[in-house]
C-alpha cells in the first residue's frame, strides 16, 4: 500500500515511517523542510513537501495514496483551541479526496474523547460529542467524514514516551527544573495512561491495515500510572523537592498544563488488543521517565 504520512518526520512519525516500510508498504511523507526531505529520503520514503495550513498539498498527497495516516498536530497549547480547528480542517480537506473511495484513512485523537465519566475507564466504543476538551474537533470531523463516505477510523493516544519525550510528562519536567519543585494536586492518585512510541507505531499500522470504517483504537500499554508518582519520579532524578498542591494552587504552578494536571484519565485497550492482535513490547513510562531524568 502506498501510505501518506502526515507528520512523518515528528515524534511518533519518525518511528511510524519505518514500520510501514518494514511491513512492505510505501511512504509518501509530509514535510515542510529540507532536512525532512533528506531524513524521508534516507530512510526509504518519499518526501512531499507541504504543512497543515496548506490544504491543496495535503489534498495532493492525498489524491497520491492507497491510504492515508494523519497524525500530525500542533502542539503549542497557547493556541490549543485553534490547532483543534485547524486540524478539523485538515481531516475534511483529506477526506473529501477519499470520499467513496474505500481508501483508509486513519486519524489522531485522545484517550480522553472515551472517557464515559470522570475516573471511568475510558472505552473504544465511548465517544460524547459534547467534551469539553477542544481535541472533541477531532473526533466530530472524523464521524462527518465517516457518514460522507470516507472509511475513517481513529487512533486515541494515551501519554506516548520513550527516553526523550513523555507526552505532557515532558512539560513536567521542564516545569519542575524551572521552578525547582516537582509537584502534583490533591493526593496525587489521577491516573494517566502511557505508552511506548513503538507500540503507538504498532497500532496506526494495525488500523490502516485493518481498514474498519468507524473503528476507534486505543493505544494504551498502561491504563493508568498515579500522578504522585510520576512526580516522585521527576523530583528523584532532578532532586527537587516533591509537593502536592490544592486545585487553587495548581493553576498559578501549572499554568496552561493544569487542566490537565488534576485530571483522572485512565483508559482501556483491551477491545484494541483483541482486534488488532496487538500486545505491546515497550518499557514502561516510569522507565523512560527515570532514564530521561538521571
Amino acid at each position: 500500500m502506498r501510505v501518506f504520512v502526515t507528520g512523518a518526520t515528528g515524534f511518533i512519525g519518525s518511528i511510524l515511517v519505518p514500520e510501514l516500510i518494514q511491513a512492505g508498504h510505501q511512504v509518501l511523507g509530509l514535510t515542510r523542510s529540507d532536512a525532512g526531505v533528506r531524513a524521508l529520503g534516507a530512510g526509504g520514503a518519499e518526501a512531499h513537501r507541504g504543512d497543515l495550513a496548506d490544504l491543496d498539498s495535503l489534498r495532493r498527497g492525498a489524491d497520491r495514496a492507497d491510504g492515508v495516516i494523519h497524525c500530525a498536530f500542533d502542539h503549542d497549547f497557547s493556541r490549543f483551541v485553534a490547532n483543534c480547528e485547524q486540524d478539523r480542517r485538515v481531516i475534511a480537506a483529506l477526506g473529501g479526496v477519499l470520499a467513496g473511495s474505500g481508501r483508509p484513512l486513519v486519524i489522531t485523537s485522545g484517550t480522553g474523547m472515551g472517557q464515559p465519566a470522570p475516573g471511568q475507564f475510558a472505552a473504544e466504543d465511548v465517544f460524547n460529542p459534547e467534551h469539553p476538551n477542544p481535541r472533541v474537533a477531532t473526533e466530530l470531523a472524523g464521524a462527518a467524514q465517516r457518514d460522507a463516505g470516507v472509511n475513517v477510523s481513529v487512533v486515541r493516544l494515551p501519554q506516548v514516551h520513550d527516553v526523550t519525550r513523555q507526552g505532557l510528562i515532558t512539560y513536567l519536567v521542564s516545569m519542575a527544573r524551572d521552578k525547582g519543585v516537582s509537584a502534583f494536586v490533591g493526593e496525587g492518585h489521577n491516573r494517566w495512561p502511557a505508552a511506548h512510541v513503538r507500540d503507538v507505531a504498532a497500532v496506526f499500522r494495525g488500523a490502516l491495515e485493518r481498514g474498519e470504517p468507524g473503528a476507534r483504537y486505543h493505544a494504551v500499554a498502561e491504563q493508568g500510572i498515579a500522578m504522585r508518582d510520576i512526580a516522585e519520579v521527576i523530583g528523584r532524578g532532578l532532586k527537587v523537592p516533591v509537593v502536592g498542591l490544592s486545585v487553587q494552587e495548581a493553576s498559578g504552578h501549572f499554568g496552561w498544563l493544569a487542566m490537565f494536571a488534576g485530571l483522572d484519565m485512565p483508559a482501556s485497550s483491551a477491545w484494541t488488543r483483541q482486534r488488532l492482535g496487538w500486545t505491546p513490547h515497550g518499557p514502561g513510562m516510569l522507565d523512560d521517565l527515570e532514564a530521561a531524568t538521571a
